[in-house]
């Protein structure tokens, strides 16, 4: 289990409202749109991180995290387990608070970086799944 209910009650309810969705666009299709709307329902601020940096629910997106000119309090990885590593070290250098890996996104070795540098981490879950058992 890589993610108590500790940790996901922390990072949903106490960590902060920004959150940087990597892999959203604007395709409704993907899993990464609905669970922003959630987000988004529940209160979160979602920032797009794609490569075509495309505006997703009227909020400005970025190629990338570095990119984004502000700070992030969570982020939030739609991409495969082979590219989310990067990501979560991306999000370590950006300042971000806590990393949360999608359901079938699985990377042990960034999982104990993550951690070993201080942030919050589940892995392998939703939250669009979680933060409404919170509510």
């Amino acid at each position: 289990m890589y993610g108590d209910e500790a940790t996901i009650r922390k990072i949903l309810t106490g960590l902060g409202d920004t959150w940087a969705v990597v892999g959203l666009s604007t395709n409704r299709g993907r899993a990464a749109h609905g669970v922003a709307e959630v987000l988004r329902r529940f209160g979160k601020r979602v920032v797009p991180v794609h490569p075509k940096a495309e505006t997703v629910h009227g909020e400005q997106g970025y190629a990338s995290l570095a990119d984004i000119p502000f700070e992030v309090d969570v982020v939030d990885v739609f991409v495969n387990s082979a590219l989310a590593g990067a990501v979560a070290d991306e999000a370590v250098a950006k300042g971000a608070r806590a990393v949360w890996f999608q359901l079938g996104v699985v990377d042990e070795a960034a999982y104990d970086r993550t951690r070993a540098a201080g942030l919050e981490m589940v892995m392998d879950r939703c939250p669009a799944i979680e933060i409404p058992r919170l509510a």
